[in-house]
């Protein structure tokens, strides 16, 4: 994967995959301590101990229509790549915690990329889903919760194109607000 929006649609798939009900991503940036960290937490069906443990193995999967599952294997890689790390807690029936620590500096880290982009499609294509994303950085903290937004839509739905342009810009000028240099 060329950026860190793609893994993170990727984990998104995994959590609405699933069955999960509210899914939520943060995104720590934390130049003075070298860390940038994305954090996943969903109430999904969750995985047993085993599952676990082989989810990071690229020729482990769940799915029936391929016999390799890469998105987790390459995000792991991508991490250790810049001297992180991943970890995996999870629970049949309670959730699952993703949450993968990148050297903030290194010249591996993946480029952010389109991450409103990426937002905005994930929340209009499961409507039914509510998703919390959190990124902050040392000049400070956007959070965009689906939640408000579907209370003041009212009738709306949050599918409607004219409020997707809406999410992916506020997603977008929100964060251009608080990047760190």
């Amino acid at each position: 994967m060329k950026d860190l929006a793609l893994h993170i649609l990727d984990i998104l798939q995994n959590s609405v995959t699933a069955g999960s009900t509210l899914v939520e991503l943060s995104i720590d940036e934390i130049p003075a301590q070298d860390k940038y960290v994305l954090r996943f937490v969903d109430d999904g069906k969750g995985m047993d101990a085993k599952m676990v443990k082989q989810v990071t193995d690229p020729f482990f999967t769940t799915r029936t229509t391929r016999k390799v599952g890469l998105g987790l294997p390459l995000l792991k890689q991508n991490a250790e790549r810049t001297g992180g790390s991943m970890t995996i807690q999870s629970q049949p029936g309670r959730g699952t915690k993703v949450e993968v620590e990148f050297s903030f500096k290194h010249i591996d880290r993946l480029p952010t990329g389109n991450i409103a982009g990426t937002l905005a499609l994930t929340v209009s294509s499961y409507p039914e889903i509510d998703f919390i994303y959190t990124h902050s950085t040392p000049e400070g903290t956007f959070v965009f919760d689906t939640i408000e937004i579907k209370e003041k839509l009212e009738s709306i739905p949050i599918n409607d194109i004219e409020v997707i342009k809406f999410m992916k810009d506020l997603i977008h000028d929100n964060i251009e607000a608080i990047k760190s240099t």
